[in-house]
């Protein structure tokens, strides 16, 4: 399940749902992400995400279909958030249930690295330094950049 909306979200809640009467899941992974109140040398007082309506959910759905090709995954759950944001504010959900933890756990790494590189959100950051569009990051690069071999050959920092 996919939302990409302005209100903020309950992370028990939306967790709950996603495993409501599922006996047979045997793990859930999640994954949230907050705005912190520094960047670089500078404090942020706000991050603004903006995006296109239909494109983005378009962009969300294939990379969610990419994890469920990847892995055995019972359901996966991705809420992000776009508008204005403060310090503190939550940005984004990922969720992963399925039978097993490496499943779960690796393909919510995946979501979240890809999420970070592939899905269309722009952000402006606005603090002690002015406002400034949030450019791509060659760490956020490198780190998708390992989903591109094999799935069956990765693991995650969480794999033993």
């Amino acid at each position: 399940m996919i939302k990409v909306q302005a209100e903020d979200f309950d992370i028990g809640a939306a967790l709950a749902t996603l495993t409501a009467g599922k006996t047979h899941v045997g793990a859930l992974a999640s994954f949230v992400g907050l705005v912190r109140d520094i960047a670089g040398e500078h404090r942020i007082a706000s991050m603004t995400l903006e995006h296109y309506p239909g494109m983005t959910e378009r962009a969300l759905a294939g990379i969610e279909a990419e994890a469920r090709a990847r892995w055995p995954l019972d359901d996966v759950l991705i809420v992000h958030r776009y508008g204005r944001l403060e310090p503190g504010d939550r940005i984004v959900l990922v969720a992963t249930t399925s039978a097993h933890r490496d499943a779960a756990m690796n393909a919510c790494h995946f979501l979240i690295d890809w999420l970070k590189t592939k899905a269309p959100f722009w952000k402006l950051e606005d603090g002690s330094g002015g406002a400034a569009w949030v450019a791509a990051r060659d760490s956020d690069d490198d780190a998708a950049e390992r989903w591109q071999t094999s799935p069956t050959a990765q693991k995650s920092p969480t794999s033993t």
